[in-house]
Formats: C-alpha cells, sequence, structure tokens
C-alpha cells in the first residue's frame, strides 16, 4: 500500500531526447503534477488556517476593546491579569467580579471555527441540509446574581428568544421547559417571549431600564433585534457584529446592568396569586423528583438483593464435591429445559387460538 502510494506521487523518469542540451523546466515541473498539487493544496490548508485564526483573535480583541470601558465603569475587578483568556481559537471569556447586585458576570465568547477549513466546509454543508442552522460568532453574558439580589427577585423562569432559537433553547435550558412560547404586542414578529404566566412578563416589561426606556421598548429597537439570541432572567446572549460594530451592542449590555440593579431593588412585583401558582409548580416538581429518587433506590436495593442471593448460591454450590455439582448443573439445566419447553407451548397454543378466531372472523364476515 505505502510503495504503490510512493509510486504513484515518484514522477517517471523522463525521456531526453538526442539533441538535448540543457534544463527543460516545464517538462520536468509537468512530471511533478501530483507532488505540487499536493503540496499547493497543503500550503493552501495551512494558509486558510492562519488567516481563520488571526480573523478570530482580531474579533475578540475588537469586542474585548469594546467592552472594556463598560466592565471598568461597572467592576472593581473588570478581569483577571491577563485580561482576556483564550481557551482555543475559538472560545474566549471574562470573568469579572466586584459590583453591587452582582457576584461574578462570565462573558463568553464562542466563534466560528475559521482555522478549520474542513469544520468550516461541514458546517457549510449542513446549512444546505437543514436550513436553520446558522452558525454565527456568539456572545453570552452569564450574570450571577448575590444572595441578597438573588432573594429579593422572584422565582420565575423567563425569556425573550428570538425565533431562529426557539427550537433548539430548550435543549440547553431546563428551567425553560417550564415555560409557554407565545408573542407580545410590544415585541417585533422576530422575537417570542417563553414565561410561566403573563403576569411575569408584563412586571418585567413595564420595568424602566433607563429613565425613558422601558425593558418592552429596549428589546423592540430594530439596532438590536438582529443581534439578540435570548435574554433570560439574567443571561443575554447574542450574535456578534462585525469588529467595526462592535460598539453597537454596548447599550443593550448596559441595559443589562440596569436591570439587575432594578432586580436587587425588589422592582419585580407579582401578583399573589401568580407567585402561588409558581410555587405549586417547583413543589409538584420536586415531589416528581424525590419519587423517581426512591424509586431508583428501591430497584437498586432489589437488584442488589438478588446479586447478593446469587452470589450466595453461587458459593454453595462452589462448596460442593465435583459430583454434587454436576447434579445440581444438571438439575438446573433439567429445569431450564421445562420451563423452555412449556413457553413453547404455550406460545403454540396462543397462536393456534389467535388463528382459529380469524377464521371464524372471515367467515362471518363472507
Amino acid at each position: 500500500m505505502i510503495m504503490s502510494l510512493l509510486a504513484f506521487f515518484t514522477p517517471p523518469p523522463p525521456l531526453i531526447p538526442d539533441d538535448y542540451d540543457g534544463i527543460n523546466s516545464a517538462g520536468v515541473f509537468s512530471y511533478s503534477d501530483p507532488l505540487a498539487c499536493l503540496l499547493l493544496g497543503v500550503f493552501i490548508y495551512f494558509a486558510l488556517a492562519l488567516y481563520g485564526k488571526y480573523r478570530n483573535k482580531r474579533t475578540a480583541d475588537a469586542l474585548y476593546n469594546a467592552l472594556s470601558p463598560l466592565l471598568d465603569r461597572n467592576f472593581s475587578a473588570p478581569a483577571s491579569s491577563s485580561g482576556l483568556i483564550s481557551d482555543g481559537p475559538t472560545d474566549f471569556f471574562v470573568f469579572s467580579t466586584g459590583r453591587r447586585a452582582l457576584a461574578s458576570l462570565h462573558t463568553v465568547l464562542t466563534l466560528v471555527p475559521r482555522q478549520d477549513p474542513l469544520q468550516l466546509l461541514s458546517q457549510l454543508l449542513w446549512k444546505f441540509y437543514d436550513l436553520r442552522y446558522q452558525p454565527r460568532d456568539r456572545l453570552t453574558l452569564d450574570f450571577l446574581l448575590d444572595a441578597n439580589a438573588a432573594a429579593a427577585l422572584p422565582d420565575f423562569a423567563w425569556a425573550v428568544v428570538h425565533k431562529s432559537e426557539l427550537t433548539t433553547i430548550k435543549e440547553n435550558r431546563w428551567d425553560l421547559t417550564f415555560t409557554r412560547t407565545t408573542e407580545h404586542p410590544s415585541l417585533p414578529p422576530a422575537l417570542s417571549v417563553m414565561s410561566e404566566f403573563a403576569d411575569v412578563s408584563e412586571a418585567l416589561f413595564k420595568l424602566n431600564v433607563s429613565p425613558s426606556v422601558t425593558l418592552s421598548a429596549l428589546l423592540a429597537t430594530p439596532s438590536f433585534t438582529s443581534y439578540l439570541r435570548s435574554l433570560s432572567r439574567v443571561l443575554l446572549e447574542i450574535n456578534l457584529p462585525d469588529s467595526k460594530h462592535a460598539q453597537d451592542i454596548l447599550p443593550l449590555v448596559d441595559a443589562i446592568f440596569a436591570l439587575v440593579d432594578l432586580f436587587a431593588a425588589g422592582k419585580v412585583v407579582l401578583r399573589p396569586e401568580t407567585k402561588a401558582k409558581i410555587r405549586k409548580v417547583r413543589d409538584d416538581v420536586e415531589k416528581e423528583i424525590k419519587e423517581d429518587e426512591t424509586r431508583e433506590k428501591r430497584e437498586e436495593a432489589a437488584e442488589d438483593k438478588k446479586a447478593a442471593k446469587r452470589k450466595a448460591e453461587q458459593d454453595k454450590i462452589a462448596k460442593l464435591s465435583p459430583a454434587e455439582q454436576k447434579k445440581v448443573a444438571f438439575l438446573c439445566s433439567w429445569v431450564y429445559y421445562a420451563i423452555s419447553h412449556f413457553n413453547l407451548q404455550l406460545l403454540e397454543r396462543n397462536h393456534k387460538r389467535a388463528v382459529k378466531k380469524s377464521q371464524g372472523k372471515v367467515v362471518r364476515k363472507a
């Protein structure tokens, strides 16, 4: 196999005419076409990989430079000593802490794998198969409330989601399985609301994230609609603009800081009946989880008991003499044969009854 592969890439010896008086470089290169094509392909692959890695790094740096003033203004420790942390050529993150109402902010940047041309090609082919699949650069800001802010916020599951994300968001967000998807008149057609009860959406949409802008008005801003993937409680996911327009998403991110402050101030007020319904849903789910755990433990205990009984029987048989062990093996095989024979006869009897019933029905129809 290896020799045949080497023979394929090895050029044949040139035919030198009698009147040859120099080097025919064009002719020599023509004999080397397979090897030259291979080298050219390897060169193009690595060139694309290096350019893709450079472009991802440039995109990440542009976003970090755009976010840095906002993080510096809100956190006493806006980033680690190394700033933007890279976890490979496609994943970057920043960890920020030191702000009122927030324990931390985890900023995660997930980019398209431009450094891998083969993976890019597979994504392109998959797009032709699944028209809903749209790989894009993604930014996730995970705001972790501190204990006081979390205590001031009622317990609810809620999100505003771009319709292109509806088919997949519940796979990664278990809390959103409690919600129902609806439309809201204050939002553009491209966005949907996932909420347990309508009262939750109304209480959130009327919050003023700035003196003159409510949350619903902010989300309805056309410049943000194309970027927003989802906003749920304190988790924001957006599609990244190109490096030249990284500043466009800053007003949206800044408004989420204002929303966090409203959460901490206890501005989200739900009706008592809505809180009671939410609490009942949580209690029912907790009850189901406990019942499942109890059933699993009971099944595991039964299996352990069977295994212990089987082991005790095997140990008892192992202590018998060879002749007694043969006798036990014969009895076990005979019992197994008797049971199998009985089951086979039972199946044949049931089959005959079914055939007779079907024949009787055919005769009556005739």
